[in-house]
């Protein structure tokens, strides 16, 4: 799905600027409470919406905010209530397991490096770089399906890859939005640049975006 033509430095700047105006300070949709329910709301995130992870974490939270409540809470517990979480024994595995690294290894704090946090059950690039940008206001790039599919239809940051596309985008986009970039092109592929058909009707950034097949 890479875009015939790779967008210009000159839409790229008018790209950021129009996703800056209508929304300067963009936020994770995932709720949580401090660094670690982040982590556990990140890891339950995978390949399930934040909406669902909202609504299975609501009681969680409430209950649990530390790593060692969520030990205190056992796997039992955690599993009921992450249930209706797709994969939900193997991540309520992982976050116990992540939960039991932290207290014995990082006295209950969560790692503020990319290799900490690649350590922990679980953890995979992708999670590492959201949690290093929300929690610790590190430029990176979590390329999810969103960030991926934006970015080559667009004509962004064209890449085979998450990897190649993570890479381009930090390359490509001009550091006065590197700490926000992450999330306007998660939003923009959630609601509006979406996988079957682009609502390119009512995009804000239709004029510098190179996809050769806009809808009207």
């Amino acid at each position: 799905m890479v875009a015939t033509k790779q967008m210009s430095s000159a839409h790229i700047e008018s790209f950021y600027q129009t996703l800056q105006s209508l929304n300067p300070h963009p936020e994770t949709e995932l709720a949580y409470t401090n660094t670690f329910t982040l982590l556990v709301a990140v890891v339950l995130s995978a390949q399930a919406t934040d909406k669902g992870v909202n609504k299975a974490t609501a009681d969680l939270f409430k209950k649990v905010d530390t790593p060692e409540k969520m030990l205190a809470l056992g796997l039992d517990a955690l599993k009921a209530h992450v249930k209706t979480i797709g994969l939900y024994p193997t991540k309520a595995k992982n976050i116990i397991a992540l939960s039991k690294i932290l207290v014995e290894m990082h006295g209950g704090k969560v790692p503020n490096d990319r290799a900490g946090l690649e350590a922990l059950p679980g953890v995979g690039r992708k999670t590492a770089n959201v949690i290093l940008n929300v929690a610790f206001g590190e430029t990176t790039m979590a390329v999810d399906t969103h960030i991926f599919r934006v970015s080559n239809r667009t004509g962004l940051a064209p890449g085979l890859t998450p990897r190649q596309v993570e890479d381009a985008l930090l390359d490509r986009t001009p550091k006065a939005y590197l700490a926000h970039a992450h999330h306007w092109l998660i939003l923009l592929g959630r609601y509006t640049c979406v996988a079957r058909i682009p609502k390119c009707g009512i995009c804000p950034v239709r004029s510098d975006c190179m996809y050769p097949n806009k809808n009207p």
